[in-house]
């Protein structure tokens, strides 16, 4: 309910925590653990982003940093690219999580903190996509999540490592963290606070300029925003499937098998019986003799046990081997002994004297190969389609990685090679309507990992396919030249010029309220066709009822402004401003044990732990010394958006 308190696991370090408390895999930035080797950009390998103490981050290091984080991306946005993971500071908020993973165990280790293999160890046999079928720790389980996951062991005992540091050093300090009453109390109130106003609205399209720019303006205006320009990478596929038809009649059985496979399986051919029957079980022979006098005179069954305060059992289709587990050889031999409608003599298990009556007898003749031939190689042939398919797809793959092309796995299988529309990851066709074929879909993940004409081979989802496929071609993500996309240029740069307009206007509005003028008034002044302000007022526990839903910017900010301010707003996309004047506040009373009130002590507390542990790690870092080498991050940087001196 508290939506306007901070979210303490949203933030790196509540994250970190959460991951803890699961005994896996913790704090945010462990996860960009990588080797220490590598040259890249004209800058040696040994060269170093950052020392922190004595430890040296390396360039290779925060350049797989930043793929690892590109992959993580790309999870959540197929088309994310290497240029909008870097906007607006993305480097340096990488190169601050390893810093904080290398300040956070040089710290420990030299407070004496111990983090040794074996407790490392200890929590990965505790990863539950580790354990077999037994439940216990399984190499073979591991070693699947490794892949499922794009780990390496390395990385893993990283993580974990970097996770039993923070448990051990930062961890203590921020568990359970409380505030006093009077701040909860203070926060809690804050729900009770109802705020009034108005908002102005000034759309973009308001102020979008007449015309054209001039060609030194759309090359200025293109150089400018070249990272809004950038293509995703998109690839073409060729591709081929096959199943067991391309087996051919290698999955037919012979007479010799067809008579071996008769032959090993003959109890399932034999002559056989099945009988159903209407059970008692009776503590005494006496008993048992005394039901069975009555049901051969006349009486039923069911009759002659109530009458005895029994109660009869059917069982159907039982053979006597069923009959001999489940009870005894004399029951057995009682109820095959007797005909259809008849009632068993008794006969004694360790559960009591049985009698019974037969309901049913099915007799079947015992079969010979003629009759079940058909059968045998249905069974066969299947067993053969399924082991020749998974064998035909190793010997692919052995083939594929010794060096085969998939060309000429292609022609000797006889299998028609398609090749599709260029496709971004996303599974869009590049540049136009419709999807990425869809055979691709379930290996596109993979498919855009892989290398130019690296042939690769996967079961599709039926499991009775397989996919063979390489990229054809692959187009790396680039900002587009300007000749091919001119006319969007042309309408972005007209959005821009028109927000850049609105934010003008938004100037002006504001300068005459602060001047004396009401919003109403000061929008009314513009020569632009701007609609009359929106009177609003919520409180904040109508804006928490909302639930999920969110909270709209203006709103958000009204809510963070001083009474009798007018403030102005950036809408999002380059589609205009807000202008937003806080006209009222009120503040309504607490009851004494509002349910807010426990609610804030527990949020905000966590809240006050996250700052807690930021002010711990920044103390960490000012303990040890950090430097940064803004060369190297600049070449790494330079490398890795592909820009060349």
């Amino acid at each position: 309910m508290l939506t306007f308190f901070r979210n303490f696991f949203k933030t790196k370090i509540g994250l970190a925590i959460a991951l803890a408390f699961l005994g896996l895999i913790g704090f945010a930035f462990a996860s960009m653990d990588v080797s220490n080797t590598g040259a890249f950009g004209g800058v040696a390998g040994g060269d170093r982003v950052a020392v922190v103490g004595d430890e040296r981050i390396g360039t290779a290091e925060l350049t797989q940093a930043v793929n690892d984080a590109l992959a993580q991306a790309r999870q959540e946005n197929p088309e994310a690219t290497m240029q909008t993971l870097l906007a607006d500071g993305g480097l340096d908020r990488i190169l601050d999580d390893l810093i904080n993973r290398y300040a956070l165990i040089a710290w420990g280790e030299a407070n004496g903190l111990r983090v040794g293999t074996n407790l490392v160890n200890s929590e990965i046999r505790q990863i539950p996509a580790a354990r077999g079928p037994s439940g216990e720790f399984d190499t073979d389980a591991y070693n699947a999540f490794l892949r499922t996951n794009s780990l390496t062991d390395s990385q893993v005992r990283q993580q974990i490592r970097t996770s039993l540091f923070f448990q051990q050093s930062i961890f203590p300090a921020i568990y359970g963290t409380q505030i006093p009453d009077s701040i909860a109390r203070t926060y809690a109130r804050s729900f009770k606070e109802r705020r009034s106003g108005s908002v102005a609205t000034l759309p973009a399209s308001l102020f979008v300029p007449e015309g054209n720019p001039t060609s030194e303006q759309l090359n200025t205006f293109y150089s400018e925003y070249r990272a809004r320009f950038v293509r995703p990478e998109r690839r073409t596929f060729r591709y081929a499937t096959f199943d067991s038809s391309a087996l051919g009649d290698s999955i037919q059985p012979s007479d010799a098998e067809i008579a071996a496979y008769y032959r090993d399986n003959s109890e399932n051919y034999a002559a056989r019986e099945t009988r159903s029957f209407t059970q008692l079980i009776v503590p005494t022979r006496e008993g048992a003799n005394a039901i069975a006098e009555r049901v051969r005179g006349g009486e039923s069954f069911a009759q002659a046990a109530a009458s005895a305060g029994l109660r009869t059992t059917q069982i159907d289709g039982q053979e006597r081997s069923d009959l001999v587990s489940a009870a005894s050889d004399a029951v057995a031999d009682a109820y095959f002994a007797a005909r259809e409608g008849q009632v068993t003599a008794p006969a004694r298990s360790s559960l009591g004297w049985h009698i019974a009556r037969v309901t049913s007898v099915d007799a079947q003749a015992a079969q010979g190969l003629a009759q079940v031939r058909d059968a045998i190689v249905a069974t066969l042939s299947e067993t053969k389609r399924q082991r020749g398919i998974a064998e035909l797809a190793v010997d692919i793959e052995d083939r594929l990685v010794d060096g085969a092309s998939l060309a000429s796995v292609v022609e000797e299988l006889g299998l028609e090679l398609q090749t599709s529309p260029a496709i971004t990851a996303s599974g869009q066709v590049y540049g136009g309507p419709g999807q990425a074929p869809e055979v691709l879909a379930p290996v596109l993940d993979f498919a855009f990992q892989i290398e130019e004409g690296e042939p690769e081979i996967g079961a599709l989802p039926d499991q009775q396919t397989f996919l063979i496929y390489e990229a054809a071609d692959i187009a790396p993500s680039a900002v587009a030249p300007l000749a091919e996309i001119r006319d969007e240029v042309i309408a972005e740069w007209r959005q821009v010029r028109g927000d850049e307009a609105a934010e003008a206007a938004a100037n002006r509005i504001l300068k005459r309220v602060e001047s004396g003028q009401s919003l109403a008034n000061a929008v009314a002044a513009e020569e632009a066709a701007i609609r009359a302000p929106q009177q609003v007022n919520y409180s904040r526990e109508e804006l928490a009822r909302l639930g999920g839903t969110r909270v709209p910017a203006p709103i958000a900010l009204l809510f963070g402004m001083a009474e009798g301010t007018v403030k102005k707003l950036e809408g999002t996309g380059d589609q205009g401003w807000f202008v937003v004047d806080l006209e009222d506040i009120v503040l309504e009373e607490l009851e004494e044990n509002d349910p807010l009130i426990a609610q804030a002590r527990t949020q905000v507390g966590q809240s006050w732990g996250n700052e807690y542990a930021e002010q711990m790690l920044a103390a960490m870092r000012a303990e040890l010394g950090v430097e940064r080498n803004a060369d190297a991050i600049e070449a790494v940087r330079s490398q890795l958006l592909g820009i060349t001196n």
